[in-house]
């Protein structure tokens, strides 16, 4: 936990128990709805609230720690923040994946064809995964 600690300091972040699992649960799960991880934090802080939870993930969205991942017709997920990715997403069994992609030909096209200062792409594909295939 040390080690969270230092890296919610560098994110300008005060380390409180609650945030330093919350990282615990993300490092462990990957991705994560509020809903779920108010239920796994419910286990170890009994008095915690989801709007305690909300808070601190906000303001760790803000402070670059953690992204907000919005997934089509889904409830969006949370992870950790790392270079910029894509996801892919079984519409089966709901398992999210980060994938490498090269968007920079796609938000140049659209750039051009939009007339927009293209900043940031998200790009969530889903289909099956390989498990959900062989069933």
């Amino acid at each position: 936990m040390n080690n969270y600690t230092n890296i919610l300091r560098q994110h300008h972040l005060k380390a409180t128990p609650q945030r330093l699992e919350i990282v615990n649960v993300l490092v462990s799960n990957g991705h994560i709805t509020i809903e779920k991880l108010y239920e796994v934090l419910l286990k170890k802080f009994n008095s915690i609230s989801l709007a305690t939870i909300y808070k601190n993930i906000n303001l760790m969205i803000e402070n670059a720690f953690i992204q907000e991942v919005k997934i089509p017709n889904e409830k969006s997920v949370y992870e950790l923040a790392k270079e910029a990715h894509s996801h892919v997403i079984c519409r089966q069994c709901n398992t999210i994946e980060d994938i490498k992609l090269d968007l920079s030909q796609t938000t140049h096209l659209a750039s051009q064809t939009s007339h927009f200062k293209i900043d940031k792409a998200d790009l969530v594909l889903s289909g099956l995964c390989q498990k959900c295939q062989q069933l």
